[in-house]
């Protein structure tokens, strides 16, 4: 029985996160080639550990706000006989990422310009360069697809009271570029059509990575089905926005939030 992904060959920015991870996981599963990229690091290591010997597998260190990194990122990858026809702009931000790395969660007010734009510049600017570089290297070469990963913050404001006394925040530049991904995946849909490319946004809701069971509960009232979605959930969204059977999708937005933006 042929896999779903069968023939075709995943970049993916921002690998080694919950989802990242499971999304490099699931389609080799599937039975496609997978470039990993992220920032070296424990969590890259431990991608290439739980993928090491698998010819269907490379790992690129990559960091998506380096323009210079980015400009030779494809070219790199094709010179190793890869030819990436797909590709995840899954790279960002978060605050459970800020949490990790012992950051503060400041009030608005006192949220300084240069942390703003460090969000922006890897969440969206970094999101730009690597369509960028993929209309230069990769579109109208051959049929290619662009997934850009949004947020249930995308297009919906955040409920900030769930966040009350816990070790992470909502923050403003992580809905403010989450909303400007699918600004891009419109205006390149129509962009690229003429040359044989599609490109789409997924806007994962709230997805469990061992949160406690108060943030769970809080969530859970906001979600229709009453709970956060298990990784392998939003990869089973991916996997068909990945597939020859989204072919004829482009320009659109995909929620996998659980019912959150139904409401």
């Amino acid at each position: 029985m042929t896999k779903q992904l069968t023939g075709r060959t995943i970049f993916i920015t921002g690998s080694g996160g919950v989802l990242g991870s499971t999304y490099v996981r699931r389609m080799l599963e599937q039975g496609a080639r997978v470039v990993a990229t992220d920032l070296p690091g424990h969590r890259a290591e431990a991608l290439q550990a739980a993928h090491a010997g698998n010819e269907a597998f490379r790992f690129y260190d990559l960091d998506v706000g380096d323009e210079a990194q980015v400009t030779e990122i494809f070219k790199r990858v094709l010179a190793d006989g890869w030819e990436p026809n797909v590709v995840l702009n899954n790279a960002a931000i978060t605050g459970e990422m800020l949490m990790g790395a012992g950051k503060p969660f400041p009030d608005f007010a006192d949220t300084s310009v240069a942390d703003f734009e460090r969000t922006l510049r890897t969440n969206l600017t970094g999101a730009f360069m690597v369509a960028r570089q993929m209309d230069r290297d990769i579109v109208g070469r051959w049929p290619a697809a662009l997934i850009n990963v949004a947020s249930m913050y995308a297009l919906n404001g955040a409920h900030h009271p769930i966040y009350d006394g816990m070790p992470f925040k909502n923050f403003s530049a992580y809905g403010v570029t989450k909303a400007g991904i699918h600004g891009l995946t419109v205006w390149l849909a129509g962009y690229w059509a003429p040359r044989g490319a599609t490109v789409n946004t997924i806007a994962p809701g709230a997805v469990f990575n061992n949160h406690s069971e108060e943030f769970q509960r809080r969530v859970g009232e906001l979600i229709m089905l009453n709970r956060m979605a298990k990784p392998d959930e939003i990869a089973d969204a991916m996997l068909f926005l990945c597939s020859a059977g989204a072919g004829y999708m482009t320009g659109q937005l995909v929620n996998v939030d659980g019912g959150f933006s139904a409401w």
